[in-house]
């Protein structure tokens, strides 16, 4: 699904209304009649109910008057709260105003400080509050008093439906400045809005639902913009169905080079990752130490033990067992349990030079590439997985930057690296190319534990073993990983996750895709 900014869907809004003829009082219709399905979805029968409009000036209080009106017809008992002054509501709010003065509807102006009794007492006697304040155009930080009005809003335990956005938060960038409306729900038109899929703003928006509003889609041609926000559906599209005929060596190769003396445990879970996630063969090459415990591990997979440190580590003369192991690969996964040996570095520098199909660099392989620097050659479709810290130094970012705008952060490693970008974490976002970005709506605290990302890159490895292109191959990944830490978690709750948890929840996962018509994994 297209994701835009707030000047794309103005530029779309402006194409229906003056190109195709769709008058704009029809588009804020179909707005509020949306509104209002979500209310009843909320509340189930209106009739008797009581609900409070806070309504703003612009498009987006015209939308809350509309939901008023509608609300009303279905024998509601509504309140709408003005935070502005009437003579300031123009054009197809100014319209939406008038026919609730006509049918004998009073709006109640409360934009002044001398309101907020009023607006205490109708939340009080309220059974859902809608928010129509601020548009996805809002800016900044709102006025003193709207504050005071959000935060009445935020502590009356009543649920909440954000008309487009929750006002406070930016709809370019997800940013919040001072109070924001915390929704049960918003109710964004035609498309996700940038600032509803990243964070902060995306913990303001709770369930975040897509309404038609009659825009056609023919017009989305008109968008330079290639962002999407991710589902199964379009993951499912890209799978590869397998074939009857098929066998091991049709669905790729995948070499993982990982793990060292005190963490083995990367190797096994990124070879995990890469078997579950589809690949017909995994071989994975370990310290000599580590073979046997790696075997036994993940007896599915090829072990192949290579010269290591003497701190257990892979060795520089290892080079030419690793090169062995990669004849054949259509994928490589390098990084995961590396350790920080600079003898190590050394070794991981010359095993890229060497490499010569798409590849994934995960965590100390991340550490290594900051460490060496831009100018040090990729191979080609590189994958980048860094966490906010790995991202840090492959930016030139602190973590506090990274995580204050992760759109900035992954735009920057991707001009930086010339390579896909998958910065991890809440709602993880991956960068493919100019204006090119992919929104994941899947994965929970939960998983927040060691070993999840190992997990992630062998199966992103899989994937491009499989034939996905490396932007292909990240986003699928990420949103697959995700929704297996999300079937983990309904089952057995965040607190005891881990990340093999995630590995057998991919089982799952596979279902599901097949039955959306992917693959299976």
């Amino acid at each position: 699904m297209l994701v835009l900014k707030p000047e794309e869907m103005r530029q779309l809004d402006q194409l229906a209304i003056k190109k195709l003829g769709i008058p704009g009082a029809v588009l804020m219709e179909n707005a509020g009649v949306q509104v209002v399905q979500a209310v009843e979805k909320l509340l189930g029968e209106l009739r008797g109910k009581r609900a409070t409009i806070l309504v703003g000036k612009g498009n987006n209080g015209g939308d809350g008057l509309v939901v008023a009106r509608h609300l009303l017809n279905r024998g509601m008992e509504v309140k709408t709260l003005l935070l502005a002054a009437p003579e300031e509501i123009r054009g197809d709010a100014r319209l939406n105003l008038e026919i609730l003065h006509n049918l004998g509807y009073k709006v109640h102006y409360a934009g002044q400080p001398s309101s907020l009794n009023t607006v205490k007492v109708a939340l009080l006697y309220t059974d859902i509050i809608i928010d129509a304040i601020y548009g996805t155009g809002f800016q900044g930080s709102v006025p003193e008093y709207v504050g005071q009005v959000i935060n009445l809003v935020n502590d009356s335990g009543k649920p909440i439906v954000a008309v487009d956005i929750p006002s406070g938060v930016e709809g370019a960038s997800g940013h919040v400045h001072g109070p924001a409306i915390k929704a049960t729900a918003t109710v964004t038109m035609a498309y996700p809005k940038v600032g509803l899929v990243v964070e902060p703003g995306a913990s303001f928006c709770g369930q975040l639902l897509v309404a038609d509003i009659s825009i056609p889609t023919v017009l989305e041609k008109e968008v330079i913009a290639r962002r999407q926000l991710l589902q199964g559906e379009l993951v499912a599209s890209w799978l590869p169905r397998r074939a009857a005929e098929g066998h091991k060596g049709t669905y790729g190769k995948v070499v993982v080079v990982a793990g060292s003396r005190n963490m083995s445990g990367a190797a096994v879970l990124a070879t995990l990752g890469a078997l579950h996630g589809g690949a017909g063969l995994v071989e994975v090459i370990v310290p000599r130490s580590l073979q046997d415990r790696v075997a036994v591990a993940v007896p599915a997979a090829l072990t192949r033990g290579a010269e290591e440190t003497p701190s257990g580590t892979l060795a520089e003369a290892a080079l030419e067992e690793i090169t062995a192991g990669l004849a054949g690969a259509q994928a490589v996964v390098i990084g995961p349990g590396l350790g920080q040996e600079e003898e190590t570095g050394r070794l991981f520098r010359q095993v890229l030079e060497r490499i010569g199909c798409p590849t994934v660099i995960d965590a100390d392989g991340l550490n290594y590439l900051a460490a060496a620097g831009e100018k040090l050659q990729l191979p080609p479709g590189t994958i980048l997985t860094p966490h906010p810290g790995e991202m840090a130094r492959l930016t030139g970012l602190t973590t506090a930057e990274v995580q204050k705008d992760r759109l900035a952060a992954v735009e920057r490693a991707w001009r930086n690296w010339q390579a896909v970008i998958v910065l991890k974490g809440a709602r993880t976002l991956i960068a493919a190319g100019e204006n090119c970005y992919y929104f994941n709506p899947t994965g929970n605290p939960g998983m927040a534990t060691g070993g999840s990302g190992d997990v992630l890159a062998g199966l992103i490895g899989a994937l491009l073993a499989q034939g996905l292109s490396p932007e292909q191959a990240a986003a699928a990944g990420a949103w697959l990983h995700g929704r297996a830490g999300d079937l983990a978690r309904e089952e057995m709750g965040e607190l005891a996750l881990t990340a093999l948890d995630v590995v057998n929840y991919l089982r799952k996962v596979s279902r599901e895709i097949w039955q959306l018509g992917g693959s299976k994994l």
